[in-house]
């Protein structure tokens, strides 16, 4: 199986929950340990591996344009998606297809902070899979998505968004992964869930459902959804200096 140098990352949202700190800058450049987010997760993608990467914009899109500019400066090539109708993960992702044509494609949303090595694990987890996505444990899984595991840790089951108190696993949706062009009409498949929106886990299940291998990649440290100012100001203790 050819190696995985593309990848996507999506960074349209608008970051209501951070208030004021999103006021003028998009969530993925708010600093962590000096360095903008997105930079950050950009830097454990070169780590994997990753030479072309399509970032979707969309809330104060020119701001991270002017940020990142065309990768050249750190090996990239680096090109623009615009979002204009906010209307699920899915959808977002699916703003890249013809960019991406049938190549395999490491996916990130443009919040999440981990250790750059994990990406580089995910992609070697993808290696002997139809698609990998990296997990982290949580007390519950119920603001995310749910990922049941088998003992191989393969994923069986996927539930977005689980009421608080159902889920009988630990295993939630850590915000990254890799995927193959398989995704692709499953995508154009999906029906609005209940928040109105086109969620791209629910598309990973119909991958799963379909008999592909999709494989579970535990993180390794911590793991940061930055949604809110409490979860900022752990990522900047965690990665301070």
């Amino acid at each position: 199986m050819t190696g995985v140098t593309r990848a996507v990352i999506l960074a349209a949202g608008r970051g209501t929950r951070l208030g004021e700190l999103t006021a003028a800058t998009p969530k993925p450049l708010l600093m962590v340990g000096g360095r903008p987010i997105l930079v950050r997760i950009l830097d454990g993608l070169i780590r994997a591996g990753i030479e072309d990467v399509a970032i979707v914009t969309g809330y104060l899109g020119d701001r991270i344009e002017a940020e990142i500019g065309n990768g050249a400066a750190s090996g990239l090539s680096v090109t623009y998606l615009r979002q204009e109708q906010f209307d699920g993960t899915a959808r977002a992702i699916a703003l890249a297809r013809d960019h991406l044509g049938d190549d395999r494609f490491v996916f990130s949303w443009g919040d999440i902070l981990v250790r750059p090595d994990n990406y580089r694990a995910v992609v070697r987890r993808s290696r002997l899979a139809d698609a990998a996505i990296a997990v982290n444990e949580v007390g519950d899984p119920w603001a995310g998505a749910a990922v049941y595991v088998d003992d191989a840790l393969r994923v069986v089951r996927i539930v977005e968004k689980p009421a608080p108190g159902t889920s009988t696993t630990r295993w939630n949706n850590a915000g990254f992964g890799v995927l193959g062009p398989e995704i692709w009409p499953l995508i154009d498949a999906l029906t609005p869930s209940g928040r109105g929106e086109y969620e791209l886990p629910e598309a990973i299940s119909a991958l799963i459902d379909s008999g592909a291998t999709v494989a579970a990649c535990p993180v390794e440290g911590p793991w940061f959804d930055i949604g809110t100012p409490a979860q900022l100001e752990a990522a900047r203790r965690e990665f301070a200096g």
